[in-house]
C-alpha cells in the first residue's frame, strides 16, 4: 500500500512538473513575443539622421519579426516598388521624442511622387480629446520660397504647419512615408541632409 502511494505521488509530481514547465514556457513565449512586437521593427533599419529607414519591411524577404509587427498593427507595409517608410523616435541629439515638448521638423524629403508625415503615441491616445490632425501630405503643407518646409510638433497651438501631439505625455513616433520614390532600393545611400531635421525647441513646465 505504501509503495503504491509513493508511486502515485511520484507520478503526480512528474505530471505537475511537466504542466508547470509547459505553462512557464508558454508564458515566457507570449511575453517575449509581446515585447518584440509592441514597439517598432526590431531589425533591418538604416539610420539617416534622426530617422530610420525601413526598406525591406514590405518585401518578400521581410524577417518574421517585421511580419509579426505588421500583423499586430493591422498595417499593409509599402513594398519596395511602392515606396519606403522612415520612422523617428528621437530628435537630432538622440533624446526620445516627448509629447510634453515642442519640436521643429524642418528641411526637405527625398525625391518622391508623394509623401506623408504622421505622428502617433507609443500607447493609447487620450480618450477625452479627439485628434485635430494626425499628419500632413506633400500637397497640403505650407512651404518656404526655397521649397523647404517647417512643421511644428507641439502640444500647444502653433502658427503655420502645426502637428498636435497625440496625448499629453509619453513617447511619440513620427512616420514619413515616401510613395513611388527612387531611393527605396538604395536607402543606405541617403544623406542626412535629404531628410527633415528634428530639433527640440522647448518643453512644457
Amino acid at each position: 500500500m505504501t509503495r503504491a502511494l509513493r508511486r502515485g505521488v511520484r507520478k503526480a509530481s512528474t505530471v505537475t512538473m511537466m504542466l508547470y514547465a509547459l505553462a512557464l514556457g508558454a508564458g515566457l513565449g507570449l511575453a517575449t513575443a509581446d515585447y518584440a512586437t509592441r514597439g517598432g521593427y526590431p531589425f533591418g533599419g538604416v539610420r539617416v539622421g534622426a530617422w530610420t529607414a525601413w526598406p525591406k519591411v514590405g518585401s518578400v524577404g521581410a524577417d518574421p519579426y517585421a511580419r509579426a509587427v505588421n500583423a499586430r498593427r493591422g498595417e499593409i507595409p509599402l513594398a519596395i516598388g511602392e515606396g519606403m517608410l522612415l520612422t523617428a523616435e528621437q530628435d537630432e541629439s538622440g533624446r526620445a521624442l516627448d509629447a510634453a515638448c515642442t519640436y521643429r521638423v524642418a528641411g526637405v524629403t527625398p525625391p518622391a511622387r508623394a509623401w506623408t508625415v504622421t505622428v502617433a503615441g507609443r500607447g493609447p491616445r487620450d480618450s477625452d480629446t479627439a485628434p485635430m490632425r494626425e499628419g500632413f501630405t506633400a500637397t497640403e503643407i505650407l512651404r518656404e520660397t526655397d521649397g523647404q518646409f517647417v512643421i511644428t510638433l507641439s502640444p500647444e497651438v502653433q502658427p503655420g504647419n502645426w502637428l498636435p501631439m497625440p496625448r499629453a505625455k509619453g513617447p511619440v513616433r513620427l512616420a514619413l512615408r515616401l510613395y513611388d520614390t527612387p531611393v527605396a532600393a538604395s536607402a543606405g545611400s541617403l544623406d542626412r541632409s535629404a531628410v527633415p531635421a528634428i530639433t527640440k525647441t522647448g518643453c512644457a513646465a
